[in-house]
């Protein structure tokens, strides 16, 4: 089955049947929920009699299955297909896969122990078992993928096999976001995150697919890699995904997809600078139309809200507006600056080893109550030390793969991954799939094939991109 999603001859049919998931959610949870174990199943069987290949197929398991997690959501699936399950699937199959023998990244295995102290502290005297589960489930899931996925390689069309899998996913969530709309002109765009225009859901989870989505499509564009097989179509994509994740009036995952899609910008720009005069020719003509297009997306959707995109954006709120208060950096990142402020008060009063996972929300004074938005602050207040340890460890990892991007244009994809993920760990923490995977992504390694003769490199295809284990039939 996943075989087939990644062939380019079926592009357009997956595309649609995306669409039409995407669309059935909005009235049925079962069409999400029969597919999901449709996929599953058919997976597990193929991982099960194709051990030679049991990493690419671990790979492309966890990727499309934990890239459901959204839609299986928004569909009302659980407890069918559990509510925030693209964790358990991340943790279940990472174990399988370290099992099996894939564990190179020895750096995950101290990151581990660094948090397995809090399971046995509890300073609130209120943490639950289920609490327990929603606040370390994320850090333990980055320490695995760590562990999994470092030092591990893959072929360059493979890569691109998993990036279509992650994508299709979110063309449901778009397809479900855009029909369950209202009208736009109906809508009261406020100097807040709406539901309205995200589905009816939290927009700070859809926005954080959406810019996701954005971004994968922009590279598939941009790389004139194939997806749906017409870079038009793939355009729309890059387009309908900022322009409906940009009404989801939820900033950080809109940041999150253009963050990367300007560090891929940047490093071609880096690449193409042979001299200056030709290098600066260069770096308008290929930069100027994605500019243009980011602000022409923005521009249309800011003149449908009424101009209230932009103010958004800059950080307005109601009260500052109508001069009752005064904007500052806690308005501006919607209270989690508040909220970092008084983990690091808890931090001071139980430094060693925090007031233990899930107690920070109950223990701080002025947010009690208030989930922890951002990852750092979490592992400071509730892991102490060996948290901000953590932390270190996984930003000199990240500068690991920094390292790498002279090497090839995919370590410069693989280290946008990594920005996302930590930028998402910034607004989101880790409480969604997307930061233990793309963390988990960013320390692939990518063969790469010879260089094609100059002939093939104008094309500005991919036809030479197969789809990956061919050797399988379906």
């Amino acid at each position: 089955m996943l075989n087939s999603l990644t062939n380019k001859r079926y592009s357009l049919f997956w595309i649609a049947f995306h669409i039409a998931l995407g669309l059935a959610s909005i009235f049925s949870p079962i069409p999400v929920i029969t597919w999901f174990y449709v996929v599953l199943i058919s997976s597990l069987y193929r991982l099960i009699k194709d051990k030679g290949n049991s990493f690419i197929w671990l790979i492309f398991i966890l990727v499309y299955l934990t890239s459901l997690e959204l839609i299986a959501r928004m569909a009302y699936t659980s407890p069918y297909v559990p509510y925030e399950t693209g964790k358990y699937i991340l943790f279940v199959f990472l174990i399988i896969g370290i099992i099996l023998g894939y564990r190179r990244g020895n750096a995950g295995w101290l990151m581990l122990f660094l948090l397995l102290p809090s399971l046995f502290i509890d300073e609130s005297g209120e943490t639950n078992y289920q609490n327990i589960i929603f606040n370390l489930l994320g850090p333990i899931n980055v320490a695995l993928a760590i562990i999994f996925f470092k030092k591990q390689t893959l072929s360059k069309e493979n890569f691109i096999s998993f990036l279509k899998l992650m994508l299709f996913p979110l063309i449901s969530v778009l397809a479900y976001v855009l029909i369950k709309n209202p009208k736009l002109d109906t809508v009261d765009f406020s100097l807040s995150s709406t539901v309205d225009t995200s589905g009816g859901f939290g927009g700070n989870q859809i926005s954080t697919g959406l810019g996701l989505g954005a971004f994968l499509a922009f590279l598939f564009w941009r790389k004139r890699w194939t997806f749906s097989g017409y870079r038009w179509l793939d355009l729309i994509l890059v387009i309908a995904f900022s322009f409906q994740g940009l009404l989801t009036f939820s900033r950080g995952g809109m940041f999150g997809g253009f963050l990367g899609i300007l560090i891929i910008l940047a490093f071609e720009q880096h690449r193409d600078a042979r001299d200056w005069a030709s290098g600066l020719i260069i770096k308008l003509v290929k930069i100027v139309p994605v500019v243009l297009l980011l602000f022409f997306t923005f521009s249309v959707a800011d003149d449908i809200t009424g101009g209230t995109l932009l103010l958004r954006y800059k950080g307005e709120t109601r009260g500052t507006i109508s001069g009752r208060r005064e904007k500052d950096i806690n308005i501006i990142t919607t209270n989690r600056y508040d909220i970092f402020i008084d983990d690091l008060k808890l931090w001071q009063k139980y430094p060693v080893l925090g007031v233990g996972p899930g107690a920070s929300s109950q223990m701080r004074e002025s947010t009690r109550g208030f989930l922890a938005h951002v990852e750092l602050s979490r592992l400071i207040s509730e892991h102490g030390i060996l948290g901000i340890i953590y932390f270190i460890m996984l930003l000199s990892i990240g500068f690991g793969v920094f390292k790498q991007i002279k090497r090839g244009e995919l370590n410069a994809v693989l280290f946008a991954f990594f920005i996302i993920a930590l930028f998402t760990t910034f607004h989101a923490a880790t409480r969604t799939y997307v930061s233990p995977l793309l963390f988990g992504i960013s320390m692939l390694g990518i063969e790469y094939d010879p260089e094609p003769d100059q002939e093939d490199k104008d094309t500005g295809t991919d036809d030479q991109v197969k789809p990956f284990l061919p050797q399988l039939d379906i």
